[in-house]
């Protein structure tokens, strides 16, 4: 069979699973629609974060950065794998503990202001809505390559998949759908790596085969890509090209973020008990590594066979994938000699080949020949990656509307019916799904641009927070404003400039890039809670009781 037919059995199988996971885990209250009824076993829900967190920025980008920063493309492992040890060591169990269903509940409840939880509330849509952008561009990218179809039709095929099990289940149906949505992506995302690993090295272990040598060679496969990469003008792949500085900022901006993030935080706000969240955590976090130690391989892996296949053919040459991948944009030549031969160089003058970073995952099957059973089989990984964290970022965004602005903050002083509230958390989803496809039609960047915008505002405006909010039961609503609010502007501030209008990196201030902003924001946030709170009363004494309550074993 072609890889298009197998592509489309193989997206009808998995979204026929997701559909009726859905009907059969369906919401019947607020608690199962927000947070799944609080009874998701650890490792059940470790997996769905798993799912929510490995989106398509990180199964379809990620190998693709890596492929093309080698070394420096490292901080994005640290830190999102750090960030759930700084969740599991200093949030999760705390909050779960707290007894909320959003993160602005939190916050509003803790820093005891309606004004206090409005901000939050602003953060986690920008946050929420910033990361969707990104996740639609992704399943409209996947869609419209192997399906052959138009990328805004793509994206809103998606969103309608989503609708379906976000508006019936809620959290309680997502939940059991990330968890099938994570077998799927984790079993689509190895065999490949596993396919290229054997092809290139005779290994079948990728980070193994990372390190040793080429089958039926006596060199090395690393240092086969760095000559590969000196010879055409490029820095080696194993050095580091970024200062320390810029790659610490931005690792540490992803940890940071990551233990930010409202669609992770949410999740653990799911299982039975304060032990379970921090199970849950660690349970995430050998899932998450799974796929995580074998992208440097797979970025390795596919480099390897992109630079060995292409440069120097002859255009007329070029692979049926190449045309393919060529149609949508994402790969293009330009005979600049006019010789017809493919020079793929770092020098912008003489270099012909341009490539989108996020098709390098996607190709690598058909970059390296392997049978079109895994074409698909990447395809159905890629769209359940992105609509894994797209139902999650749907459903935060949801309950921001739903619980937290219209019952919280709205109709606060009238009681709402559940029956209403579980109504209106509905059509907030369709609401979220709308702007979803606006923003995956519209996107304001690539995918790895919205990814860094979104860990930048968390770091920044909510972590801080919320670090303090657990321990340091005396701090004040005036202070917790005013750090969400320097976290917000600064943030958005320096991305956005930097990203958009000025991108000279000698102007960067202490030479960190945008994608690190969140830690120079982080560091303002804390300095201006503590100064603006030593002006106010400290937190009253019910809730520095109820800070201490949650701080007990």
């Amino acid at each position: 069979m072609s890889a298009q037919t197998l592509t489309f059995i193989f997206t009808a199988i998995t979204f026929s699973i997701y559909a009726l996971i859905a009907v059969k885990t369906r919401a019947k209250s607020t608690k199962d629609f927000y947070v799944a009824g609080g009874g998701v076993h650890p490792v059940a829900n470790a997996m769905a974060t798993a799912a929510d967190w490995m989106s398509a920025a990180t199964f379809i980008s990620l190998p693709g950065i890596f492929s093309f920063m080698g070394y420096d493309g490292a901080v994005y492992l640290l830190g999102g794998s750090g960030g759930f040890v700084l969740l599991a060591m200093l949030i999760a169990p705390y909050l779960r503990k707290f007894g909320k269903f959003t993160l602005p509940d939190f916050i509003g409840d803790r820093y005891y202001s309606t004004s206090a939880r409005a901000i939050a509330l602003i953060c986690a849509l920008f946050i929420s809505f910033t990361y969707l952008a990104g996740q639609m561009r992704g399943i409209g990218v996947v869609f419209s390559r192997f399906l052959e179809i138009n990328i805004n039709t793509g994206v809103i095929i998606g969103a309608a998949i989503v609708l379906v099990y976000a508006v019936i289940g809620g959290m309680k149906g997502i939940t059991y759908t990330q968890v099938a949505q994570y077998c799927i992506l984790i079993f689509a995302f190895m065999v490949p790596v596993i396919f290229l690993s054997i092809q290139l090295t005779n290994n079948p272990i990728p980070f193994l085969g990372l390190g040793s040598k080429m089958s039926g060679t006596e060199t090395y496969l690393l240092d086969r890509l760095d000559g590969l990469n000196q010879e055409l003008g490029f820095g080696e792949f194993t050095s580091m090209k970024s200062s320390v500085i810029n790659l610490t900022a931005m690792a540490l901006t992803m940890m940071i973020g990551t233990a930010g993030m409202p669609h992770v935080i949410v999740r653990f706000f799911t299982v039975p008990k304060v032990k379970d969240a921090r199970t849950s955590v660690g349970y995430a976090l050998i899932f998450i590594v799974i796929l995580f130690i074998s992208i440097p391989a797979i970025g390795a892996f596919s480099r390897t066979f992109l630079i060995e296949n292409l440069q120097g053919l002859a255009y007329t040459d070029v692979p049926s994938w190449f045309k393919t991948w060529e149609e949508i944009g994402l790969i293009s030549f330009q005979d600049i000699n006019g010789d017809g031969i493919i020079e793929y160089s770092s020098n912008a003058g003489i270099n012909e080949l341009s490539i989108d970073k996020d098709i390098m995952f996607l190709a690598s099957p058909e970059i390296a020949n392997l049978p079109n059973w895994v074409i698909a089989l990447v395809a159905a990984g890629g769209l359940a990656a992105a609509l894994s964290t797209a139902a999650g970022l749907i459903l935060v965004i949801s309950a921001a509307i739903s619980r937290d602005l219209y019952r919280n903050i709205i109709n606060r002083t009238t009681e709402v019916k559940e029956k209403k509230e579980l109504l209106l958390a509905r059509f907030a989803t369709i609401f979220a799904i709308l702007v979803g496809i606006y923003f995956g039609i519209n996107p304001p960047g690539f995918v790895m641009e919205t990814i860094a915008l979104s860990f930048g505002i968390a770091a920044a405006s909510l972590f801080p927070v919320i670090f303090i909010g657990i321990f340091n039961k005396t701090m004040n609503r005036e202070g917790a404003i005013a750090a969400m609010l320097t976290g917000l502007v600064f943030s958005l501030s320096y991305i956005i400039y930097f990203k958009f209008l000025d991108g000279s990196p000698d102007n960067y201030l202490f030479g960190i890039s945008p994608q690190g902003a969140g830690l120079p924001g982080m560091v303002l946030s804390f300095i201006v809670m503590f100064v603006v709170s030593r002006f106010y009363s400290k937190a009253p004494k019910a809730i520095q009781d109820s800070v201490d309550k949650i701080r007990i074993p």
